[in-house]
């Protein structure tokens, strides 16, 4: 290691140690320990350009381990990406992009929001996975403009989630050669050494996945650590697994090898007598020298040398395939193309009944004949969810174009990778499971409403109406918690029209994730034209039926399949002489996002006798119904009989609407 090499590293180490000194609070640790790996990959390895972070055609470089920030943020400060000196000091502070864990779209050069352990990683094989779909897609014989790997950066914490196993059994199933995990193995965790809590032979665990797997016993040892990666690089046929053994806060006289550096700084004096042992050239906070600086800034001109050689070869690629060359960028760009849903059948005129889970998948076919991006899956549900693209190939690696990917029974694997599959861009994915088990997925669509991220959730057998399987497939309480992450886009169609427009707010949206729940049962049809138009979907709630006088004395709401019940209560209260509205809400998000005016004109304030009606936990539905109204719902769990006994025994009901009108008149 030459002397500019070991300021350049040590440079990474003391900005990491004086930013979490500074806020008081962070990881100083992990980012010490993986300063040369990190060097070696921002130097020898990463195909990046600092002064244009999102060229299309870079590596991926994922840090997994997410409460290491200050590395990234080190290197992407040091290596010329717009992060200034002055974001560095102001780690974790309010209205820094250099939040405590890196997050997506604040910092150039972060790919993905981690922290939440297991995410990075899985995120990961969504991005490789992507990569070998589009390469296969857009490449042509000498034009290799989609050629680029994914490298992620993880710990033991990373390595213990569950959601680790579910996603590298992926991706060794897969085969995904160009993508690389390097797992900082320090046997350290918060609590102490990792013997605490796991025994696993990690190495043999990925092995058994169809991993290619490489030791590197000394990670401060530059030369070892190239050559691991050149030979991960050069495994085509699997992916790669670097186990590189590490020292935690390598340097620290004291705190070195000890979970003490893990969580918290390491203190005004244990920082000082760091940079005397590692002998560093001042003890001045934040210091980097002028030849390290000069050192990492020629990652700038290495980046830009890459990119133009590879804008030549694309300059070149698109004069000889014009069309695929606008379809790509137009992909990576997030683009609709032109009439992307013209053959979207239009089923506001449909005439026999279906449950809205067989609506969907009509829906589905036609987007995917419009969409050649679309990338479908589910959770070893295909035919129960109805996601499989009909004619479609299986995506694997001996069919790598194809359109339809067998997550197994891995939904949270199955969520994370979708994310990764955004965040790489070029491909619009959705996948589906039953809706009980969306709490199996639950932190990749958290993140994927925290990052913005426009992935399609499609959840069948939304209710107890899937009847026989019983409680321990009937969701409950799953509707008001999804509804309660920000950001993700609540989709509950009431009937076929519904279920066609709820698909294409979905596929529309750009600015974060949206979920169909979906009936297993068959629901109502309804000649629209005597009825509110389907389009108000878009609005979230709108006037489905009006009360026959047009002033309301009674709002009955509902979402889904029990939309038909709202219907009937409204047919016997009208018989009853109370005028009653019947409002089909299928979305809460995009209802609050409406203006006052618009939410009034659905639920008008003056009207205080509302009721609600859905076959789920009430929680929530008070925001809308008020104090003064009711809920009709299932506020425990359910049971194992056909849906309708079900729907009577608990009570959700035409007669519980009425009476509960009628309770209030």
């Amino acid at each position: 290691m030459s002397d500019v090499e070991q300021l350049a590293i040590d440079a990474v180490r003391v900005l990491s140690m004086d930013a979490v000194q500074k806020a008081n609070s962070g990881h100083p640790g992990t980012p010490m320990a993986l300063a040369p790996v990190g060097y070696v990959l921002f130097h020898r390895h990463l195909r990046h350009n600092p002064t244009d972070p999102a060229w299309i055609d870079r590596d991926r470089f994922v840090l997994s381990v997410g409460h290491a920030s200050m590395l990234i943020y080190s290197l992407l400060h040091l290596s010329g990406y717009k992060l200034s000196a002055q974001d560095i000091e102001n780690f974790r502070q309010w209205g820094s992009p250099t939040a405590g864990h890196p997050e997506y779209g604040h910092v150039p050069g972060v790919e993905t929001t981690t922290g939440p352990l297991g995410q990075g990683i899985a995120n990961s094989v969504g991005m490789a996975l992507t990569e070998r779909w589009l390469a296969t897609r857009f490449n042509r014989p000498g034009h290799e403009i989609v050629d680029h790997f994914t490298y992620a950066l993880c710990s033991d914490g990373d390595v213990m989630e569950g959601v680790s196993h579910e996603a590298a059994a992926i991706a060794g199933h897969q085969k995904l050669g160009k993508l690389m995990w390097i797992w900082d193995d320090n046997k350290i965790t918060i609590e102490g050494g990792t013997d605490l809590s796991m025994s696993t032979d990690h190495a043999k665990r990925f092995e058994a996945y169809g991993w290619h797997v490489v030791h590197v016993h000394d990670g401060n040892d530059l030369e070892a650590i190239d050559l691991a990666i050149t030979e991960a690089k050069n495994e085509t046929e699997r992916p790669s697994l670097v186990v590189l053994r590490t020292v935690i806060a390598y340097g620290s006289p004291g705190k070195a090898g000890t979970s003490a550096s893990h969580g918290a700084a390491l203190g005004e004096d244990e920082v000082k007598a760091t940079k005397e042992n590692l002998g560093y050239p001042s003890l001045e906070p934040f210091y980097v020298d002028d030849g390290a600086k000069a050192h990492w800034r020629t990652c700038v001109e290495k980046g830009e040398r890459i990119q133009d050689t590879w804008k030549a070869r694309f300059s070149v690629y698109a004069a000889q395939f014009p069309e695929l060359a606008a379809e790509y960028l137009g992909s990576l760009a997030g683009e609709l193309p032109t009439g992307w849903d013209d053959a979207v059948p239009d089923l506001s005129t449909v005439e026999k009944g279906d449950a809205t889970r067989g609506w969907s998948g009509k829906v589905i076919q036609g987007i995917a004949a419009g969409l050649p991006n679309l990338i479908g899956g589910s959770a070893d549900l295909g035919g129960s969810n109805k996601t499989d693209i009909a004619g479609a190939e299986s995506l694997l690696p001996e069919t790598p174009s194809g359109r339809v990917v067998h997550y197994g029974v891995r939904e949270h694997a199955m969520g994370s990778i979708m994310n990764g599959m955004v965040l790489h861009g070029g491909v619009k994915p959705y996948a589906g499971t039953f809706l009980i088990f969306s709490d199996y997925m639950r932190p990749a669509i958290r993140l994927a409403g925290l990052m913005g991220l426009p992935v399609v959730y499609v959840f069948s057998h939304d209710s107890i109406g899937l009847g026989e399987d019983g409680p321990t497939h009937q969701p409950i309480e799953q509707l008001p918690a999804l509804r309660a992450i920000p950001n993700v886009c609540d989709l509950r169609p009431g009937d076929a029209a519904e279920t066609e427009v709820a698909w294409r707010v979905a596929v529309e949206r750009t600015d974060g994730p949206s979920w169909l729940a979906l009936s297993r049962q068959k629901v109502a049809v309804y000649d629209r034209s005597q009825v509110g138009s389907a389009e108000g979907l878009r609005r979230g709630a709108y006037v489905f039926q009006d009360a026959s006088n047009g002033t309301p004395a009674a709002i009955v709401m509902a979402s889904g399949s029990e939309l038909e019940l709202a219907v009937v209560a409204r047919d016997q209260l009208e018989a009853d002489g109370i005028p009653t509205r019947v409002v089909s809400f299928p979305s809460w998000h995009l209802f609050q996002q409406q203006d006052a005016e618009y939410r009034d004109s659905v639920l008008p304030s003056l009207v205080k006798n509302r009721v609600s009606i859905e076959a789920a936990s009430t929680f929530g539905w008070s925001r809308w119904t008020g104090d003064a109204g009711h809920s009709v719902g299932t506020d425990h769990f359910g049971a194992s009989a056909p849906a309708e006994v079900l729907y009577e025994k608990f009570g959700v009901t035409v007669g519980a609407v009425v009476e509960a009108v009628k309770a209030a008149h």
